[in-house]
């Protein structure tokens, strides 16, 4: 089923098997993706095959400064007729949730997403309403415009399992696209190849993959050291080191294999890891980037055998 799912993917976004890894490994682990990139790149489009493959219940937010928490997550509705206020559902009510350009929105807004993203639930009026599951948010954002953004906050980066980019697609695949889209969208073509239930399955059976304890602390000696590191003001949480265990077992489930092994953890720290470290300003005036600490912390531990 996964191999069929990424072959799906593959016919809408052409040439770029990595960054649909990825974003398969982030909902195979039950957490939420953040694609980094610029406009036109395909991060819309992925969201939408993504949904479509899984014959998924699928919402759109596109994030804006005016938006309001109540447009994300639903709000009480009076009804004149009798006199009494019920509650109607927002769009996060989905099982695949994209937050198209997340960092559009006000802080206040975003805020409303971190109860849903963490506990698969949202709080209004007193009361706590389930979310689908599987519930999976797909997040976009500009990394080349600033005017009219609201930079994430450390506790909503905290959230995404993972960052992942795109990338401008290499001559070859480009030219295949266009030739993809002379008289329709590749997209209207998709058909499912399994169903939420299925997903379901699959991400019990990726927590079942076993993890050597000497795998175990190597994940926790890579996230100690950006704990200790002087050029951070902020290292890796606990949630961070949670969720690398997490896709190093999504990774090894899509290899094939039933136990995880220190490359899987090597391959999945940059993009699970590097964003959740706050940089030092003069260090980041110097150049130093999240993916640059955790490839230092990957050559100074050492890697179990």
């Amino acid at each position: 089923m996964l191999a069929r799912l990424k072959e799906n993917l593959s016919t809408v976004i052409r040439g770029k098997s990595e960054a649909i890894d990825q974003l398969l490994t982030a909902m195979l682990a039950d957490g939420h993706a953040l694609i980094d990139d610029v406009p036109g790149t395909g991060k819309t489009t992925l969201a939408k095959a993504l949904a479509v493959s899984l014959s998924a219940r699928f919402s759109r937010i596109q994030f804006t400064p005016d938006l309001l928490p109540t447009d994300i997550v639903g709000g009480m509705i009076y009804s004149a007729a009798n006199g009494s206020f019920t509650f109607r559902p927002g769009p996060v009510f989905a099982n695949i949730v994209l937050a198209d350009e997340i960092n559009r929105a006000s802080p206040r807004t975003q805020s409303a997403l971190l109860e849903a993203m963490a506990e698969r639930q949202v709080t209004t009026e007193g009361a706590s309403r389930a979310l689908p599951r599987p519930f999976l948010v797909i997040a976009t954002q500009n990394p080349v415009e600033y005017n009219g953004t609201y930079p994430l906050p450390e506790a909503q980066l905290d959230r995404f399992c993972l960052r992942l980019s795109i990338g401008y697609p290499r001559h070859n695949h480009e030219l295949q696209m266009l030739n993809d889209q002379i008289r329709s969208q590749p997209l209207d073509k998709l058909r499912p190849v399994m169903d939420t239930d299925a997903l379901a399955r699959l991400q019990a059976e990726v927590r079942e993959v076993g993890v050597e304890p000497s795998v175990l602390d190597y994940i926790v000696r890579l996230v100690e050291r950006t704990r200790h590191n002087p050029r951070l003001r902020l290292g890796v949480s606990p949630r961070g080191s949670l969720d690398l265990r997490r896709c190093a077992q999504a990774a090894a489930y899509m290899a094939g294999r039933d136990s995880v092994r220190p490359d899987d953890v090597q391959f999945q720290a940059a993009p699970v890891l590097a964003h959740r470290v706050v940089i030092d300003i003069k260090a980041r005036h110097g150049g130093l980037t999240g993916e640059a600490v955790i490839a230092e912390a990957l050559r100074a531990e050492p890697v179990p055998a």
